[in-house]
């Protein structure tokens, strides 16, 4: 009898490794597909907006997620490495034209905020299927503490930016416009 509860685990641990590798693979395949990958959140954020309209609850799971993804949101428009934190003799990153180019790397990536974002809204639209998370509250109250929560948030989040001056957004591709001509006649080359 102990030998069949073993190889019955066994077999549950190499179908849910089995699971967990085609999950993976599939995760791997939208890598690249950035736009893709947000449209579908932004449906799945939706859907979850039209059930909490539709049950009229539930807005203490919607100001958990607002919560949550407030704080997603912090650690994908931060640096890495903290320039307030970082005991150094200056800031690392440049604050002039002249100082060594170091590209902004975010706390955290974009694939793992998105991933993150999406997990978060399919927990919280499974939880709307279940009455025990319907706290009744006065959604008003939350929403406004929500919006004065990251009216504050976001203030101290751009003094940093400002402060430190880094940008965490690319706005396009860095294009090399080659090296401007001289306004002396000379050639800068002795050929």
């Amino acid at each position: 009898m102990e030998g069949d509860g073993a190889s019955a685990a066994a077999a549950l641990n190499k179908q849910r490794l089995e699971l967990s590798k085609l999950f993976q693979y599939y995760l791997d395949k939208t890598t690249p597909h950035a736009t893709y990958r947000w449209i579908g959140t932004f449906v799945l954020a939706l859907l979850y907006a039209l059930r909490v309209y539709y049950v009229q609850g539930f807005y203490v799971v919607t100001y958990g997620l607002g919560i949550y993804i407030l704080n997603l949101l912090i650690g994908f428009l931060s640096p890495l490495v903290d320039p307030e934190s970082e005991p150094s003799d200056g800031p690392l990153l440049p604050t002039k034209g002249s100082d060594e180019f170091k590209p902004f790397i975010r706390r955290l990536p974009e694939f793992k905020f998105w991933y993150a974002i999406t997990k978060a809204f399919c927990v919280a639209f499974v939880m709307t299927f279940f009455s025990l998370f319907d706290v009744p509250v006065f959604w008003p109250i939350l929403l406004c503490y929500w919006i004065v929560l990251f009216v504050l948030t976001m203030r101290r989040q751009i003094m940093h930016m400002i402060k430190y001056r880094y940008i965490p957004f690319n706005l396009g591709k860095q294009k090399y416009s080659g090296k401007r001509p001289s306004t002396s006649g000379s050639s800068p080359r002795a050929d």
